[in-house]
Parts: C-alpha cells; sequence; structure tokens
C-alpha cells in the first residue's frame, strides 16, 4: 500500500478507516507506521447522521473543511484511500 501512496503526495486524498473517522486532506509523508495529512478534515460520522459516503462527495464539491494543520494516520487502521478527485457521485 505504500508504495501505491507515493503517486499521491501532496494531492488531496480521501482516507477511509476500521472506525467512524474519515479523513481528507493533501498528503504530505509516508513514515514506517503512519501517513500524514496537511490542511486536513478529520471527521468522526459518528457524530452526525449522514454516512461517510455522503460527507466524501459534499466535501468533493464544497471543498475540504480543513481543522487540522497536520494529522498522522496510523497505517493499521487504514482500510483504503483514494483521491478527492476520484470520488464519483452517486
Amino acid at each position: 500500500m505504500k508504495q501505491t501512496l507515493k503517486k499521491y503526495l501532496k494531492k488531496k486524498i480521501v482516507v477511509d478507516t476500521r472506525s467512524a473517522w474519515v479523513y481528507i486532506g493533501i498528503l504530505d509523508e509516508i513514515l514506517d507506521n503512519c501517513i500524514v495529512l496537511s490542511e486536513a478534515d478529520v471527521h468522526d460520522s459518528n457524530a452526525v447522521q449522514t454516512t461517510k459516503e455522503f460527507y466524501v462527495l459534499e466535501s468533493k464539491k464544497t471543498g475540504i473543511k480543513s481543522n487540522r494543520h497536520k494529522v498522522y494516520i496510523n497505517m493499521e487502521f487504514v482500510v483504503s484511500f483514494s483521491s478527492l478527485d476520484e470520488v464519483k457521485h452517486f
């Protein structure tokens, strides 16, 4: 997964996790056990009634609602990632 992530450096990505949390931001670094996003939106989908998918789609339309300058995400919790540009309307 780390090798694939390299092509997304300095691009806006969506990181899905095993938890209710979803992360949207600019991929800054790929470290041994984590990835680093800058100008990131850290979103707990348990805190609202919308799904992760709807939230990500809205973020693509309206822009990233940054609430962290930097965030470190443990790779053990990452389920998937994609470019924000690759998010499809449904």
